[in-house]
């Protein structure tokens, strides 16, 4: 392959990017400006709790501490595919291969999701400000265009566009804050919106279960631990940026529009308006060329987010492709760019299919698209964290190193236990993230399909270890050694395996 003049087995380009650029990725993954026109309105509509905001610091805190093991392990394993060697570094190689089936699963679920509400978005702004009145899946295959041009194209130039794109939708978020603050409901800021009382009350649990989908992308560092300047620190720098940014911003700003309407209020206007709360305010305090700026970057904020989760699944799929759990081709990358290019096409290739046959069948780009696949992806990554902090803990187990009891036992264990609660409360109020008139067996079926995806990968792994040994013996492998000082790095014929006899390394 290395002597194909477009394709390069040669690896991702190493030394491409900084803290700044995986801070980029991660926070635009996570979109701050469509989490606060729709995640947050509809957190409110549909919860009506009116202390939702100080969620995301809850939630922040415990992706903190989640936080803490993950970032002490990023010193030691380097790979592209990011949470799958983690767990099978900590859990065994067949448990690594079940939890790429999961990322897999709700990274593509997500990233082909926004599809749906971009399309949707494209389809009224064009109508109400063009006057083009064409079909919501015309739009999606146009940002589907212009997403799989820059997923083969040079790494940091990926991260250039986001940069742009992410500081601008903040900038607009900002404007919204200090709108909501300027003109309180009642003439007085009121600190309703962010008092613990009013967040533990009936709807709790559905706030959380919005809320953890908000920050969806925040761990997605890792996946770029190959292309980094310094992976043993990049990582783990990025992470807690962007955990705390993320947490202080969104919760600033959901506490923002209570302020605006009265939190007594909240629901109702956010149930009545969705998003137009947010832009309804900017109209008419900032004027409506700050308005019409802020819908752009609204919509931008989805294309920056569908770029980000595009990134992370071609990335996956190479470090698979690589270690030969699935086909070898999709370890290819681009002579030209270093872009994981196999990775990249098969992942627009299985977008498009997805969106196009909801459109086919009639299905509701925003309502049923983007709602159902979103829901599913947010049950997929905590049960991803679950596992990976869970695997911290067994990787550090009679290991000798610098970590303290805290990094290796005392954080990840309560990580596991905290993220297991929050994804018991996620399923036990998914039928919260969906609409009212959902099929009654969606409300079980959709998040069932990660931990499905888990069960088949698991037993593929244990298939790989039983007649291609050699594949097996790959799996979770550091990705290149000179990432790491000499020792640093595990050595994986000397991996625990969890899954094979009792005592085996």
């Amino acid at each position: 392959m290395s002597s194909d003049p477009f394709f390069s087995d040669s690896g991702l380009r190493r030394g491409r990017l900084g803290t700044a650029h995986l801070v980029f990725f991660t926070v635009a993954a996570s979109a701050p400006l469509t989490v606060l026109g729709g995640g947050v309105t509809t957190m409110y509509a549909v919860s009506g709790n009116i202390g939702a905001a100080l969620s995301y610091v809850l939630l922040a805190v415990v992706l903190a501490v989640f936080a803490v093991g993950y970032a002490a392990m990023s010193r030691y394993v380097a790979n592209a595919g990011a949470f799958y060697a983690y767990i099978a570094n900590g859990l065994g190689r067949a448990g690594g291969v079940a939890g790429s089936a999961v990322a897999l699963t709700a990274y593509n679920a997500i990233q082909i999701g926004l599809y749906g509400l971009l399309g949707a978005i494209l389809k009224d702004f064009m109508a109400a400000k063009a006057n083009i009145d064409l079909a919501w899946w015309i739009w999606a295959l146009v940002a589907w265009a212009l997403v799989g041009l820059l997923g083969v194209l040079r790494i940091d130039l990926n991260a250039t566009v986001l940069a742009i794109l992410l500081g601008l939708e903040c900038v607009v978020v900002v404007i919204f804050d200090v709108v909501s603050f300027g003109h309180p409901a009642g003439g007085a800021v009121t600190f309703d919106g962010i008092a613990p009382g009013n967040l533990f009350t009936a709807g709790f649990g559905a706030v959380l279960a919005f809320a953890i989908a908000c920050f969806t992308g925040f761990e997605s560092g890792a996946i770029y631990s190959e292309e980094v300047k310094d992976p043993r620190r990049t990582v783990a720098r990025a992470t807690y940026i962007a955990v705390a940014f993320t947490g202080l911003f969104y919760a600033l700003s959901a506490w923002a529009l209570t302020v605006l309407t009265g939190p007594e209020n909240a629901p109702k206007a956010s149930g009545e308006a969705g998003p137009g709360v947010v832009f309804g305010a900017l109209d008419q305090y900032a004027g409506t060329v700050v308005a019409d700026v802020a819908n752009v970057l609204f919509i931008t904020s989805v294309l920056a987010a569908l770029l980000s989760f595009h990134n992370g699944v071609a990335r996956y799929l190479f470090a698979l492709g690589r270690e030969h759990v699935l086909p070898r081709f999709l370890g290819a990358t681009s002579n030209r760019s270093g872009a994981p290019i196999a990775g990249s096409i098969v992942q627009s290739v299985l977008a498009v299919v997805v969106f196009m046959a909801f459109a086919v069948v009639g299905r509701d780009p925003v309502i049923d698209l983007f709602t159902w696949l979103s829901g599913a992806a947010a049950v997929g990554v905590v049960l991803l964290m679950v596992l990976t902090s869970a695997a911290v803990v067994g990787f550090f187990r009679g290991r000798s190193g610098p970590e303290t009891l805290w990094q290796r036992v005392v954080a990840p264990v309560l990580g596991t236990i905290m993220l297991g609660a929050v994804l018991a409360v996620l399923l036990l109020n998914f039928d919260a993230m969906l609409a009212p008139d959902t099929a009654a067996y969606l409300k079980w079926l959709l998040p069932l399909i990660p931990v499905a995806a888990a069960v088949i990968g698991l037993i593929w792994g244990l298939v790989l270890k039983s007649v291609r040994p050699e594949a097996y013996a790959r799996i979770g492998r550091v990705a290149e050694e000179g990432l790491h000082e000499p020792g640093l790095h595990p050595s994986p014929e000397a991996e625990r395996d969890l899954w094979s006899t009792a005592g085996q390394r």
